[in-house]
This record gives structure tokens, C-alpha cells and sequence, in this order.
């Protein structure tokens, strides 16, 4: 196979991935990153089995688990009346299990496996456009063999346009407490469908000591201006009324700052590449994280082209397509199960969160539901890497 000479915007989950896959196999891999020192954004995540798989092809997998956190459950009750309307166990064959880490965590395991693999991270280069060369602030570079669009939502290349989503989520690390949640689950709590608290156990974060968790609360998403006038008592009062095991979580937030916005988009790409160009993770298609699987679906994206690339024997065209349809029926899948699933917990519906109690949680418990619904979260429910 003939080695290319290949350009990554973005030193992201996705964007490490795809680096450290196509170093190992021998090509000459340029990452360009807009930060100074590439850095992980956001919280917690949820690493899901079909993830881990591709960790362990990149060797970054023993990294993650020394710093993540296993867990085996999501479970979720309604408020009102305490009543679980969410479970969902890892009891596929095999005893698979999520993997709930920082972000930081993850980004520092794949970090390590690009430059072990030999990728070149070119830090502190904002990307601006691409044209048959990579434009990287006044600058341009190439012709390239193939160039990776894993810039993410906020990509300046992709042509996506996504369509906004109404609820977003307060995110916020904190110290793990004493507390009577396990450690080996995810745990949600449900006002009808407006109000959504969580607790996700996610083990270490680089450079501090101790086990954490990813907490985070759901609002509207021009909601961040009114939660910050009601004031951080309010809305402590307000979340343990609401949940009273969020208490000893909630009383660790004692600045607004902690508490980090996300909002949320859904749209794909039709077709996720171009004339020498892939684009992979949140700059192809983008959802509500409600089925756990953003950081698995850019992993597998990752994982996916770089097999084409191989499988095509360095025929970049040919790659480009077979990634494609490698990856169009598991992200149309689970595209629209997330635009089916998250009104039912993320709306101001009040009629999905009755129907989601009522009829399909009741529902979910008949078999073979249960393992459908494991499947599914575990993100093999279709064959992630598709033809290939």
C-alpha cells in the first residue's frame, strides 16, 4: 500500500483516532489544533463497548480504563412519584460494560497513542478553509492525499447545517461524595420531561487526585441567563427538592463557573466527504447525547475510514466511498432512535413524558425488548463498520 501524506483539523476524540489508526499503518499523518496546547473540552462521557473496541486497535484502551470507571446500568426515575422509567443493564454475553471517563481522561489516552504512533500535532493553528490545500490562519499547506475534517460542531469546513436542539445541559465536574448511589452506574431523575438530573461516576481527572463525577441538569437552551438570576441557593434548593441523592453533589457547586453550558444540535451529512476530504464525528452528523453514543460515534467514524483506507489500498476515492457506506446505516439508525428518544426526556412535552411511563417503559421490560434496548446502548445494535 502507497503512503499518504494526510491533514486532520482538530486534535479531538475523533481527530486523535483517526491520526494514531492511519500512523500505525504506516502513513505520514499532520494533526493541526487551534490550541496552543491541544486540551480536552467539556465533562463526562460514557465510552461504550463498541468505543472500547476501537480504543484497544489504537492501544489506548488499558490508558482509559485505568482512569475511567466501569459501569454496568442506566437507570432513571420520575420525581413525582419515584418510579424507575429508564433502566437499561450490560448484560450482553461477554459481561460488556460502559466505560464512564472524563474527557480529559480519554483525550490524554489517545493524545499518548497518536504520538507513540507518530503523528505530527501542529498546536496553536486554526484551520479556515480548504480548498485542494489547507488553509491554517494566513498560512497554506499541501496538496494532501486526503484531508480529515474531525473539527466538530463548530467545523469552518463541513458544509452541515444542523438543526438546533430546544433543551441543552449543565455540566459540572465534582468529587465523588458519600453517598448511597453506586459507583457502577448511571443514574437520571426526571421532571417530566423539562427538568433532567444526572449523576454519571466518572473516575479520575489528569492532574487532580481523587474519584469523580460528571453531574449535569437539564434546561432550555436559551435557558443560562435565568438560571444565573435565580441564583445558586435557588437552584440547589430547587435540584434536592427535586432529588434529594443529589444533595451531596449539588453543595459542591458553589460557583456559577462551574457549570458549563452544552448545547445540541441534529443533522447529518448526507454524504460525509468530499473532493480529498472525510469529514467524521460532530462535523458529519451531530444529536442529543440521550443514547450515550457521541464519543463512540466519531471512534467508529475514525475506525471506518481508516479500514477503507486500507482495504482500498491507498485509492483515496475508492476509500472515501466505502467509509460511507460503511457508516451510512449505523448513523441514520441512531440518528433517528435520538430524535425519537429525546423529547421523552428533554422537552416541554406533557404528554411524551406520560407516554414514556406509562406505555413504553412497561413496554421495555417485556422480552425481547430488554436486549434490544442493551444493544442498542452498547451501539451494536447494527453493525457499526456496515460493508466494511
Amino acid at each position: 500500500m502507497s503512503v499518504l501524506d494526510i491533514a486532520i483539523a482538530g486534535a479531538g476524540i475523533g481527530g486523535l483516532a483517526v491520526a494514531t489508526g492511519l500512523a500505525r499503518a504506516g502513513h505520514r499523518v499532520r494533526i493541526f489544533d487551534q490550541f496552543e496546547a491541544p486540551a480536552p473540552v467539556g465533562s463526562g462521557l460514557v465510552v461504550q463497548p463498541v468505543g472500547l473496541e476501537v480504543l484497544r486497535a489504537l492501544a489506548a484502551e488499558d490508558s482509559a480504563l485505568a482512569r475511567g470507571n466501569r459501569i454496568t446500568r442506566m437507570l432513571g426515575h420520575e420525581v413525582a412519584r419515584g418510579r424507575p422509567v429508564l433502566d437499561v443493564s450490560y448484560d450482553a454475553p461477554g459481561g460488556r460494560f460502559g466505560l464512564a471517563i472524563h474527557r480529559s481522561a480519554l483525550f490524554q489516552a489517545l493524545f499518548d497513542a497518536a504520538l507513540a504512533a507518530g503523528v505530527q500535532i501542529e498546536a496553536g493553528q486554526r484551520v479556515t478553509g480548504f480548498d485542494g490545500r489547507l488553509h491554517v490562519g494566513e498560512a497554506s499547506y499541501g496538496p494532501f492525499d486526503l484531508v480529515i475534517d474531525a473539527s466538530g460542531a463548530g467545523s469552518v469546513l463541513s458544509p452541515l447545517r444542523s438543526r438546533p436542539l430546544g433543551y441543552g445541559a449543565l455540566w459540572a465536574t465534582v468529587d465523588w461524595p458519600e453517598t448511597d448511589l453506586p459507583r457502577d452506574e448511571l443514574r437520571q431523575a426526571y421532571r417530566r420531561a423539562d427538568r433532567m438530573l444526572g449523576v454519571l461516576p466518572i473516575g479520575e481527572v489528569v492532574g487532580q487526585s481523587g474519584r469523580k463525577a460528571a453531574v449535569f441538569y437539564s434546561l432550555p437552551s436559551d435557558g443560562m441567563g435565568a438560571w444565573q438570576a435565580k441564583g445558586l441557593d435557588a437552584w440547589r434548593d430547587e435540584a434536592m427538592a427535586l432529588w434529594p441523592a443529589f444533595a451531596p453533589f449539588a453543595a459542591q457547586i458553589t460557583d456559577p463557573a462551574q457549570m458549563q453550558m452544552a448545547r445540541y444540535t441534529h443533522g447529518t451529512l448526507r454524504r460525509p466527504y468530499g473532493d480529498g476530504i472525510a469529514y467524521i464525528g460532530d462535523a458529519a452528523h451531530r444529536a442529543s447525547p440521550q443514547l450515550g453514543q457521541g464519543a463512540n460515534m466519531a471512534l467508529l467514524d475514525a475506525h471506518a475510514l481508516v479500514r477503507a483506507l486500507e482495504q482500498a489500498r491507498g485509492d483515496v476515492a475508492l476509500a472515501l466511498r466505502w467509509y460511507a457506506q460503511a457508516r451510512r446505516w449505523h448513523v441514520r439508525a441512531y440518528q433517528i432512535m435520538s430524535a425519537l428518544f429525546t423529547p421523552q426526556y428533554q422537552s416541554d412535552s406533557r404528554v411524551l413524558p406520560n407516554l414514556r411511563d406509562r406505555v413504553l417503559f412497561p413496554a421495555s421490560r417485556i422480552p425481547p425488548v430488554p436486549s434490544i434496548l442493551t444493544r442498542l446502548v452498547c451501539g451494536d445494535l447494527l453493525p457499526p463498520s456496515g460493508s466494511l
